[in-house]
C-alpha cells in the first residue's frame, strides 16, 4: 500500500539558527527552502539521499493558531516535546571527533552497544539525535 516516508518533521524556534546547525555543523543539505508567506518550508536530509527529508518546522500558522504555537513554542523552550531522530554512520568515534571540533555538544560520548556504537546530542532547540554505527 505504502512505498516509503519522504518527510518527517521537528518543531524548532528559529530556522535560521536551525539551518547553521543541521547544515553548517552536522553537515547535512537543504532539501528545501521555500517561502510561502505564512510560512517558511524548510527541509534538510542526509547528502545525497533525497528521499527522505526533515521538515524544520517553525511553530505557526497556518497549521495553528498564534495561541497554541505560543503554548508550543514554550514546551519546545522547556524540552517537553522535542522530536529526535537517528542518523548512522560508518565510524560513530570519528564523527563524534568531528563534530566536537564544529562546536557541536554532546549529551552521551560514543558507546558499546549490543547493536553498535552510538553517542546522543540535542540540537539548540531540545530535539534529541543519535548517531549509530551499527555492527553485525
Amino acid at each position: 500500500m505504502f512505498n516509503a516516508i519522504t518527510h518527517s518533521q521537528m518543531f524548532v524556534l528559529d530556522q535560521d539558527e536551525a539551518l547553521d546547525f543541521y547544515v553548517g555543523k552536522l553537515g547535512l543539505e537543504v532539501g528545501a527552502d521555500i517561502d510561502f508567506g505564512a510560512m517558511r518550508w524548510l527541509t534538510v536530509r542526509v547528502p545525497g539521499q533525497p528521499e527522505r527529508e526533515i521538515l524544520l518546522e517553525r511553530p505557526g500558522g497556518p497549521g495553528m493558531s498564534e495561541e497554541t504555537a505560543e503554548q508550543v513554542r514554550d514546551l519546545v523552550t522547556k524540552g517537553a516535546i522535542g522530536g529526535w531522530f537517528i542518523l548512522t554512520t560508518d565510524d560513530c568515534r570519528r564523527t563524534h571527533e568531528t563534530l566536537l571540533e564544529r562546536g557541536v555538544e554532546f549529551t552521551e560520548e560514543p558507546t558499546e552497544r549490543p547493536y553498535g556504537i552510538d553517542c546522543g546530542l540535542r540540537d539548540p532547540f531540545g530535539n534529541r539525535i543519535r548517531i549509530t554505527q551499527v555492527t553485525a
